[in-house]
């Protein structure tokens, strides 16, 4: 049996019927940009995120880059953020014209370490983006007064973090502004590319929603230099669809993380994931830790089982980063973590019997 890392077929089985009604009324409204779907999904994702405001743009990239410049994110600014996070990220806070300034992770939860947040700081420093990785929430709390207590903007990174919660509240609602992408493989994903901002600041929100669509105020009159990043209403009609089964779907990956995590947690060469008391983690991945990575992967991959690393490379080893002037050994948790790191099959639609085959592979290489 083949064991997919993810199986996209079994989602569209589960809501093709929904998916195709909401086709249906994208056709007969006849309203293709920033109509009446987009205005609803805005609505009420920013309602499940516990804020009053969303904004509804073209992926996750331009969220985080978007809610930086509404925030007054510029040229020559300094933004704090992690290495080990995916490479948009850190794209997004350089087509601000910003630096991103790398701070080291907590090698038990590989989130932010807030700890080490003041080695990063300087004058230029302008705001920090938290990243709430692999859907666990980042210690929120510490990391909010460091930021208030330096007059710095807070944007969450949420993409891999639908519905997480961090001490009862959902993340996205804690910063000045919060980025979400609806990639097709997130807790919450569209059929193509998708993003939102979200935030309780008025003037954050009226930023964005020019910064989205060439910053218009009205046909051809723009007040600043925008972007064209708007997300369109057939995506926003099937997010609508998604959203009322997200909180299931989060269910059934923490069931399928507590499985895993009972019967691998055992094997002494092998870490499973390390989930705080103030958090309730979503599992976007389901993330394990070993010395032979490389070993097992190769071993599961014979048995048709597909993993993944996510990432591979932290973002101040790439090339396309050396200018920043990072060299190994700068973030050694992060740089320890990347080479242990391997996401197993975890996801809404994994069988029993799948999940099952999976764990008997992998106590079966531990036993060699």
């Amino acid at each position: 049996m083949e064991i997919p890392f993810i199986n996209v077929h079994r989602e569209y089985d589960e809501l093709k019927d929904s998916i195709a009604a909401s086709l249906e009324t994208f056709f007969a409204r006849g309203k293709y940009i920033l109509g009446e779907a987009v205005e609803q999904f805005e609505q009420s994702f920013a309602e499940y995120c516990g804020c009053k405001f969303g904004i509804g743009v073209a992926n996750g990239t331009d969220a985080i880059q978007i809610a930086l410049q509404a925030c007054g994110v510029k040229h020559g600014d300094e933004v704090i953020t992690v290495a080990n996070t995916a490479v948009p990220t850190v794209s997004a806070i350089c087509a601000t014209g910003a630096l991103p300034v790398f701070v080291d992770i907590d090698a038990q939860t590989c989130l932010l370490d807030v700890n080490k947040l003041k080695n990063a700081l300087s004058p230029k420093t302008r705001a920090v983006v938290p990243v709430h990785l692999y859907g666990q929430a980042v210690d929120m709390e510490p990391l909010l007064e460091f930021a208030q207590s330096h007059s710095l903007y807070v944007i969450e990174d949420c993409a891999q973090a639908h519905g997480a919660l961090y001490k009862g509240a959902k993340v996205g609602s804690f910063g000045n502004a919060a980025a979400f992408s609806f990639y097709p493989t997130k807790n919450l994903g569209a059929y193509g590319d998708a993003g939102m901002v979200v935030t309780n600041d008025s003037q954050i929100d009226k930023q964005c929603r020019l910064l989205r669509n060439y910053g218009f105020t009205d046909r051809y009159i723009t007040v600043r230099q925008g972007y064209n990043s708007r997300l369109d209403e057939l995506q926003a009609g099937f997010l609508q669809v998604k959203l009322s089964h997200l909180d299931h779907w989060n269910d059934v990956r923490r069931e399928l993380a507590e499985l895993y995590t009972e019967q691998l947690g055992l094997i002494q060469a092998l870490r499973t994931p390390q989930c705080r008391d103030n958090a309730k983690h979503v599992y976007h991945l389901y993330v394990i830790q070993t010395d032979r990575r490389d070993e097992l992967r190769s071993f599961l991959a014979d048995r048709k089982i597909c993993t993944l690393i996510h990432y591979p490379l932290p973002i101040h080893l790439q090339e396309a980063y050396s200018g920043l002037g990072y060299k190994p050994g700068d973030l050694p948790a992060t740089e320890s973590v990347t080479g242990r790191i391997l996401s197993l099959p975890l996801n809404p639609w994994v069988t029993e019997d799948e999940q099952l085959i999976v764990i008997d592979a992998i106590k079966s290489f531990f036993k060699r």
